[in-house]
């Protein structure tokens, strides 16, 4: 009797790392490398976007996505969301 890998071929296994969050991170990346070329300025690696985004939830960030698309100017509106300092009186009413 012959064994199950000879009769069927060996099948490469593809192993994909994508995940929700890494989708989202591509999404800003893309978006905002688009402005930052245009203006001359050094793109953003997914290694510095992962930093950025370190201590946002992942349900934060759809949130994030969606002001962001809807906004204007989407690099501008991105940074005003993400930089703490600028949301001091809201954090300190709770």
């Amino acid at each position: 009797m012959r064994s199950i890998a000879e009769i069927k071929p060996s099948l490469k296994r593809i192993t994909t790392r994508k995940t929700e969050r890494g989708e989202l991170m591509r999404f800003f990346v893309r978006h905002l490398n688009y402005s930052r070329a245009r203006d001359g300025l050094p793109t953003i690696t997914m290694g510095r976007m992962g930093r950025i985004l370190e201590g946002i939830p992942t349900a934060d960030l759809y949130y994030l996505q969606k002001v962001c698309s809807q906004a204007k100017n989407f690099s501008k509106k991105f940074w005003w969301e993400v930089d703490p300092k600028k949301h001091f009186n809201e954090n300190n009413a709770r």
